[in-house]
């Protein structure tokens, strides 16, 4: 072969390995910036994130503060609930072996075992359901739960028995992975007795939950209160959950603690100011008179009603019924979507307390107010003399100078003009209490003729019946409280585009026409009385307890709800119980001044002044003489024999509102009324003053007035019961 046949070796390139060289150099230098930056620059960041990866913060469940009634009995407690559990990671390798756990377990909880679990529509379905709620098998719950977190428990039946309990306890050796966990739910042991008061649990709104989250509640597993005391006192009831931080695998097990664990703080207990046994009295007699009557008419013509019980010396509620209640009991897991619903649609608005988010007119009760102001203010005198004949007739003027006609000439009746048509004569200031002479107090509120030249009037009338109690809310420690109405000619203006006229005057001394009051602000206007002047802050708080049984310092602010350990503006001390004073009439300002020049009559919010004593106590003498006059006396029936001294007001009071339009009850003349009695007991230093109301009812004392007087001497008897215990302890054992 020719030398010229053999080929040439290929020129080296240089750039070639050149640029070999700068990729691996630049990719080594990229690499090695990466891992800079991932372990000196953002070190913290990914160290932090692979601690979330490996730690969970496990919630421990602070148990809620019992609620007592003033004696001790309690109204609410946490009771253990037995829930079947299964953690999937616990149950044995053998299919058959699960299956016969499951088998055996569906026969004790009569749980279905359910079908295959490659079955995606039973697992879709599983989903929709929540713990506790009747739907897919053991097999779907456990499957489900398998895919999602293993080593967690899911709820197969909850609610067991204790004796089902027990078998799964003495069974857990042959069924692994089956356990009983132990829940605490709310029990009411006086049930519908005091709801109203105390009030039930339920989940935590889906809007509130980042609030409470951010607070340490775990939505779908804590509750709070949803009404009564439950609610208002929540903050105090709940305590403080605990929690332990632990180090988990990629399948959720527990393997150690990071941390040591932050214990579950207990919440306090509240003592109430309600006598439960008191309650249950007051709850029977207005049940027994509510039946007697509809019995007695064959129709349901009373629907519902109130009784409260209060010491007007100090403000504690004794005994706080609305009626008709409902059970909280069956809130303690759920709230029931048909039974909430019942409740919700009912008419007689269950749900609510009646006793403060309730108003009605007052009617009679009312009167209390008229008669002190027309006392206090000169317009009569104890000695004057009153004409109260059966009717009479009113010259209506919505202007001061409009002429009397017939057309705007009306009558005013006595509610005794019926048996009486000649009413009852003449009277003077306390038999006009006595008697409640619907007549007598048209005069002294609105004047008449010559007589009473000048009556109280309206505006004077609203500043009394604001003293004694009414229109605002008395900031008790419940939620829901309403704060009535006192009409006046400017709220009539804006509201009906009307002007005040002389009869809305005449119907707004006597309780009636726009007037509206809850019960709570009636009894607050009797026990202002009934206390010489001093009106006490009512209250349903008596003391709030830790678990040694330390009374904890704790003070209520009405304005915003809010409770808190010191004292702050607006604020009043609940814990441990002291006796708050809202104000005495007596000593404290109250009554703006009233003048009149060239026939305008205004009044001088600058100028303030009290009531004098001597009014009250020609207020209160008329009360005493309800019960002691023998012909008039509206409660002389009920309690001239009583062995105490009692003093009080009746009331009955016509209303129109859209129950009885719809039953077509309005009928001018005949309209249906509420039953109202207010009284207290001993007159002479009182500790005990009972209001009693009737939806519906009809006359006051002979509807409302048997319920106070069953109350009044349940009382007596309770406290002689509660004397001749401690002074003979042995007794009763």
């Amino acid at each position: 072969m020719s030398s010229g046949s053999l080929s040439r070796p290929g020129r080296f390139e240089t750039w070639r390995l050149a640029t070999v060289y700068v990729v691996v150099v630049l990719a080594f230098t990229g690499l090695i910036f990466r891992l800079i930056n991932l372990q000196v620059t953002e070190n913290a960041l990914w160290t932090r994130q692979a601690v979330d990866n490996y730690t969970f913060e496990v919630s421990v469940p602070a148990p809620r503060g019992i609620i007592y009634d003033r004696n001790g009995s309690i109204l609410a407690r946490n009771l253990a609930s037995y829930n079947i559990v299964i953690t999937p990671a616990g149950l044995p390798d053998d299919v058959s072996d699960i299956q016969r756990i499951y088998r055996e377990l569906s026969e004790l909880i009569d749980v279905p075992v359910g079908g295959r679990v490659d079955d995606e529509a039973l697992l879709e379905n599983a989903k929709l359901f929540s713990p506790c709620v009747p739907g897919p098998g053991i097999t779907q719950l456990v499957a489900l739960q398998d895919t999602l977190a293993p080593y967690s428990p899911v709820k197969i039946k909850c609610n067991v028995s204790e004796d089902v309990a027990r078998v799964v306890e003495e069974n857990s050796v042959d069924w692994p992975g089956v356990t009983v966990e132990i829940e605490p739910i709310r029990d009411y042991p006086t049930g519908s007795l005091t709801s109203n008061v105390v009030g039930f649990l339920g989940p935590i709104p889906a809007a509130l939950e980042d609030e409470y989250r951010a607070r340490g509640f775990i939505p779908n597993r804590d509750k709070i209160g949803y009404s009564g005391v439950e609610a208002s006192l929540d903050d105090v009831l709940a305590g403080r959950n605990g929690g332990r931080v632990v180090q988990i695998d990629v399948a959720g097990q527990e393997l150690r603690n990071l941390e040591p664990p932050r214990p579950a703080v207990p919440g306090n207990n509240v003592y109430l100011t309600i006598d439960s046994r008191l309650q249950g009295v007051a709850e029977a007699s207005l049940i027994q008179e509510i039946n007697f009557w509809n019995t007695y008419f064959g129709t349901v013509r009373i629907s519902s009603g109130v009784v409260i019980a209060m010491n007007p010396k100090t403000g504690e509620i004794l005994a706080m019924v609305s009626y008709p209640s409902y059970e909280n009991n069956r809130f303690a897991r759920l709230i029931p979507a048909y039974y909430y619903e019942q409740l919700s649609q009912d008419p007689r608005k269950p749900l609510l307390n009646n006793a403060i988010s309730a108003e009605f007119p007052p009617g009679s009760v009312f009167k209390l107010s008229t008669a002190t102001g027309s006392i206090n203010e000169g317009v009569v005198d104890l000695d004057d003399i009153i004409q109260a004949p059966g009717q009479l007739l009113l010259c209506e003027r919505f202007n001061p100078s409009d002429v009397c006609t017939e057309n705007n000439t009306r009558p005013f009746v006595d509610h005794i003009f019926e048996q009486r048509p000649e009413g009852f004569g003449a009277v003077n200031f306390l038999q006009c209490i006595a008697f409640s002479s619907n007549v007598c107090f048209y005069k002294l509120g609105g004047g008449f003729e010559d007589e009473i030249v000048q009556g109280l009037g309206i505006e004077r009338l609203e500043q009394y019946a604001r003293a004694l109690g009414y229109d605002e809310a008395s900031g008790i420690q419940l939620l829901g409280e309403q704060d009535g109405l006192i009409p006046d000619p400017d709220w009539k203006r804006i509201n009906t585009g009307e002007n005040w006229s002389t009869g809305d005057t005449y119907i707004a001394s006597v309780g009636q026409g726009y007037v509206l009051a809850t019960p709570l602000q009636v009894l607050m206007s009797g026990a202002t009385i009934a206390n010489n002047g001093k009106l006490m802050q009512p209250t349903i708080v008596r003391d709030v307890t830790d678990g040694e049984g330390t009374s904890i310092e704790m003070w209520f602010n009405p304005q915003d709800f809010t409770l808190a350990t010191e004292q702050t503006a607006g604020s009043y001390q609940i814990s441990p119980f002291t006796s708050n004073l809202k104000w005495d009439i007596t000593v404290t300002p109250k009554i703006q001044s009233y003048s009149c020049n060239d026939s305008f009559c205004d009044l001088d919010e600058d100028d303030l002044k009290i009531v004098q004593s001597s009014s009250i106590d020609a207020v209160r003498e008329g009360t005493r003489l309800a019960v002691t006059a023998p012909l008039f006396g509206t409660l002389n029936d009920l309690f001239g024999d009583f062995p105490i001294a009692v003093a009080g007001k009746t009331g009955t009071a016509e209303y129109c509102d859209d129950v009885a339009r719809n039953a077509q009850r309005c009928q001018f003349g005949a309209w249906p009324t509420h039953s109202w009695t207010l009284a207290y007991a001993p007159y002479d230093d009182p500790e005990i003053i009972v209001v009693a109301f009737a939806y519906n009812g009809g006359e006051g004392a002979s509807v409302a007035g048997p319920i106070v007087e069953r109350v009044i001497k349940a009382y007596f008897e309770l406290k002689s019961i509660d004397i001749a215990a401690q002074e003979n302890p042995s007794a009763g054992q």
